[in-house]
């Protein structure tokens, strides 16, 4: 997207140079990155980085708005309601699709949000490897407003860990040993100190909660959980699990971020955003007539993750069959960007920018990022297969 810079990677890159980056990446972790790693970062011009900021502080100004909680009550499914609910969410994650605007120029556009955690860890330790072995200019940085490499280490412990014992903190997850995004739990235990655990391993006393410490091999007490644990997934997995808490019950525990948090900011919230960089979005409920452009919308269900149930070439077939309007939104399709020259056909980006908010503090605080390359006809690995120069990556911004 910076036309110098990215003229200048693709002539110096090599095969040999790529493979033995990917050797390092996967040196601390041998076999903990299953997901592809793209062979390019994305360059971002000041320019483009101002539009996608004041988008994103936009959106803030909706999250921080003192009616959002009453706006979202109906977010969170009464099965998944989690007691001890905090005051806001300690992650945000805005994804947005590089997309041609009206005259021809390239536009961030949402495509959705989370209030749920993502890869805090990774996008410290590949950004910085990425360096180690392509030419990546000084003034372009992973980090996000006045942000460094100890500053946001500093402030990321800060907000998992905050006052509690080190020991005290959980990274809970499903199988977290066998979750795609393993790597990032790992780099997390590296830089903060925290395990991850299963929720079947988790021992209820009570209202407390207790683990096993690798390090230790003592009983100890959890006091604070680094929520990664998706509703979705556990339900889908909770016939091979055997016995866990039951974790909507009230525990004498800190969550962060809380799990209702993950509902009040989700593609929930997209209809109450106006924003020309946020598509026209609405509740299949409360649409009265269709639009006669049909095909230039998609339909989303509100509780599903990963893309799962997007229909992307929408009839109004599909409208028909849908028998719980109230669970799914109707989106206007953007145009995404062919943004990135490769080797063979441009490349596709979506941008995940990511926000940490402390306790105590007003608003969220901008950090990093990380992106995503597709040459398919959404992102994501199962429209990629077999193609080069996709995947998982991260962006430099011009600072």
């Amino acid at each position: 997207m910076v036309p110098s810079l990215r003229k200048a990677f693709n002539a110096s890159f090599t095969r040999e140079k790529y493979e033995a980056f990917l050797t390092a990446l996967n040196q601390p972790h041998p076999g903990a990155i299953e997901f592809r790693v793209a062979e390019t970062p994305v360059f971002i011009s000041r320019e483009f980085g101002q539009k996608v900021i004041a988008a994103c502080e936009a959106i803030i100004d909706v999250i921080t708005d003192a009616g959002f909680r009453k706006l979202t009550e109906n977010a969170i499914p009464d099965k998944d309601r989690v007691p001890g609910e905090n005051d806001h969410s300690h992650f945000i994650a805005l994804d947005f699709g590089v997309c041609i605007g009206p005259e021809g120029e390239l536009e961030p556009q949402l495509i959705e949000m989370q209030g749920f955690p993502t890869l805090f860890g990774f996008q410290v330790f590949y950004p910085d490897l990425l360096r180690e072995y392509f030419s990546i200019p000084e003034n372009y940085s992973q980090y996000l407003n006045g942000y460094n490499r100890d500053t946001y280490l500093k402030d990321l412990r800060e907000v998992i860990i905050g006052q509690a014992p080190v020991e005290e903190v959980i990274l809970l997850e499903i199988k977290p040993h066998q979750q795609k995004t393993r790597i990032d739990f790992y780099c997390t235990q590296d830089y903060l100190g925290i395990q991850p655990v299963c929720i079947t391993e988790l021992i209820q006393e009570g209202k407390k909660l207790y683990y096993v410490n690798e390090l230790t091999g003592l009983k100890t007490r959890v006091s604070r959980i680094y929520n990664r644990i998706i509703f979705d997934d556990l339900y889908a997995q909770k016939d091979s699990l055997g016995h866990f808490v039951d974790i909507t019950q009230e525990l004498d525990v800190e969550w962060i971020p809380h799990p209702n948090w993950f509902y009040r900011i989700s593609k929930y919230t997209l209809p109450f955003i106006h924003h020309p960089y946020v598509p026209p979005t609405f509740f299949l409920h409360e649409v009265k007539q269709l639009p006669p452009d049909l095909e230039n919308y998609v339909l989303k269900p509100l509780f599903s993750f990963a893309g799962q149930g997007v229909v992307i070439d929408l009839t109004p077939g599909d409208i028909e069959a849908i028998s719980d309007p109230h669970n799914w939104i109707l989106q206007r399709k953007v145009k995404y960007a062919d943004a990135i020259v490769t080797p063979d056909v441009p490349a596709k980006v979506e941008i995940r920018m990511m926000y940490m908010w402390k306790d105590k503090e007003s608003r969220p605080r901008l950090a990093i990022n990380l992106s995503r390359l597709s040459k398919g006809k959404m992102i994501g690995v199962r429209y990629n297969k077999d193609k080069e120069w996709v995947g998982g990556n991260v962006c430099y911004f011009e600072r």
